[in-house]
């Protein structure tokens, strides 16, 4: 029995596609895009973009509470976010409130947590039948 290569059998670049590719793949953005997805790869940081995504903001002690961590920890990330132009914050009295600030983020984000529940949803259906 054969085993399937998931490869061209033979060599035969579709010139036209590449070139259009290769000029609409700029580098630099991808390169961005990269760091943005590492930046997001945390689990503290996504919990707390995502927590973000579904509320429109949060006081540090809040974003505490939800990810189950120090304050310490919650403004490290928070800080990082904000660097990033991902988060903003504001200060009123003694709180501090972050939101995001970058609404294809928060799009994202929150595809992305629809996208697993999805499946998460397809594995119960099997499971059941």
């Amino acid at each position: 029995m054969s085993q399937q290569q998931d490869v061209c059998e033979v060599t035969c670049i579709h010139k036209d596609k590449v070139m259009r590719l290769r000029k609409e793949l700029d580098g630099s953005r991808s390169d961005r895009v990269s760091d943005l997805f590492k930046l997001l790869a945390d689990q503290t940081r996504v919990t707390i973009v995502h927590a973000l995504a579904l509320e429109k903001e949060l006081c540090v002690c809040d974003v505490c509470a939800v990810v189950g961590c120090s304050k310490a920890t919650a403004s490290h990330h928070l800080r990082l976010l904000k660097k990033w132009g991902i988060a903003k914050s504001r200060k009123e009295g003694k709180f501090v409130y972050y939101a995001l600030n970058d609404e294809a983020v928060r799009q994202l984000v929150k595809l992305t947590f629809l996208h697993e529940r999805s499946k998460e949803g397809q594995a119960d259906q099997e499971l059941a039948e």
